[in-house]
């Protein structure tokens, strides 16, 4: 099935086992543990001498079942679904990182997400350096014999910033560094981050995945790039595992020992979701330019921000990563945050509500909530300003959506 087209893959792509009754959907095994036929045969499973199931918060025919559609479409060697997109990003660092190692980051992320490098993993001893991605000397300055990855998101957010990726693999991986990728706004299908030479993806299966913010969800997908004998924690698993070796350790230690399992029914439902996704994210890209467009033509907005604009300084770097799948979110300026506050109030379809893509096209102030537990300075070095709207661009016909927004924005 290799030669198929991503949503066939999809569709079709078959159990690891017959379902017995013929169904066309995998069904949820809603349980906790699975019977052996013998005790011979549970020592086997629990020494991953045999494939089978033990335990679900370690594996589940259903979850197990949404991990291989991810691995069919993306090639890669593994994937393991957790409970949120947060929760593969720790599993992944506190896989790969250690007390006294560090990271290099941009300060230009999701707020949850620099709350997790700055406080939680800093208790722990694991460092981040922050610099600006968009320049490779600033990241080569903080490399040492410590650093073990360089951590970024395809688009961030809110920022929608967009760094050269293949040069930043180019560079870490001549120091034997990790890429990992935060690729929540890029998932499958918007983006092949093996060819731009990423090692690992996270994301957050919520979003786009789940099909309409049914469920809370998150992956990790390793693309097998990475040769493991250059990492120094790594070095005798790989070689036993070889490019299965970050995968082994998560299911043996990580993943297993923190216990954030993607829940059986959570799986069923992202899977139903993953068959309509790359219908839903060609419509919200489609939506989100057009509105970006109508967006600047509006005297009372006073900048707008999106890469797939041509006035952006990201559109050409975007292309050449995404092509036209540049995420459905952007943001926007008013005069202050009291015209964003009237202009949010006086929306009829738009809801006002935290997600990304979301079927709904969703508003939000970012600097009042998300990020409202960070300073002003603080909030200024991440780009967050009090005069930004945040626009998660969902699938319904773009004329509601900009007649909705030309509304409010006349009745200010």
């Amino acid at each position: 099935m290799s030669d198929l087209k991503f949503i066939t893959k999809i569709l079709h792509h078959p159990f690891l086992k017959e379902d017995p009754h013929g169904s066309l959907h995998m069904p949820v095994y809603e349980n906790v543990a699975f019977e052996f036929k013998s005790a011979e045969e549970s020592e086997l499973a629990f020494q991953r001498k045999k494939p089978a199931h033990a335990y679900s918060r370690i594996t589940n025919p259903t979850v197990e079942a949404f991990e291989q559609q991810i691995k069919a479409v993306t090639d890669a060697v593994g994937v393991i679904a957790l409970s949120s997109g947060m929760a593969a990003i720790a599993n992944v660092l506190l896989a790969v990182a250690g007390q006294g190692d560090n990271i290099v980051s941009s300060k230009h992320l999701f707020g949850n997400t620099y709350s997790l490098l700055m406080s939680t993993l800093k208790d722990w001893g694991l460092e981040t350096r922050f610099t600006d991605l968009t320049r490779l000397d600033g990241i080569e300055k903080l490399i040492d014999d410590r650093t073990r990855a360089v951590f970024f998101e395809t688009v961030t957010n809110p920022q929608l910033e967009v760094v050269d990726i293949r040069a930043i693999a180019d560079l870490a991986h001549a120091r034997n560094l990790l890429v990992i990728a935060d690729t929540t706004l890029t998932p499958p299908y918007a983006f092949r981050s093996i060819d731009f030479g990423v090692d690992i993806d996270v994301l957050s299966s919520t979003k786009y995945i789940s099909g309409g913010a049914t469920t809370v969800g998150g992956l990790i997908i390793d693309n097998g790039t990475y040769d493991w004998r250059k990492h120094p924690q790594f070095a005798e698993d790989a070689r036993q595992f070889g490019p299965f070796t970050l995968i082994n350790r998560l299911r043996r230690k990580v993943y297993r020992n923190l216990g954030a399992c993607l829940s059986p029914h959570n799986a069923f439902m992202q899977s139903i979701g993953l068959e309509t996704l790359p219908l839903r994210i060609d419509v919200s890209c489609l939506n989100a330019l057009k509105i970006a467009k109508f967006l600047e033509n509006e005297r009372r907005v006073k900048s707008v921000n999106y890469p797939g604009l041509e006035t952006s300084k990201f559109f050409r770097i975007c292309q050449k990563q995404f092509g036209t799948r540049p995420g459905g979110l952007l943001t926007f300026d008013l005069d202050s945050k009291e015209e964003c506050f009237r202009f949010m109030n006086k929306l009829k379809i738009i809801r006002r509500a935290t997600n990304l893509n979301d079927n709904r096209t969703l508003i939000l102030h970012p600097a009042s909530t998300i990020f409202c537990e960070y300073a002003p300075a603080l909030k200024n070095e991440m780009g967050v300003r009090e005069t930004m709207i945040r626009l998660s661009v969902g699938i319904e016909a773009p004329e509601d959506i900009i007649a909705d927004i030309k509304s409010a924005l006349g009745e200010l």
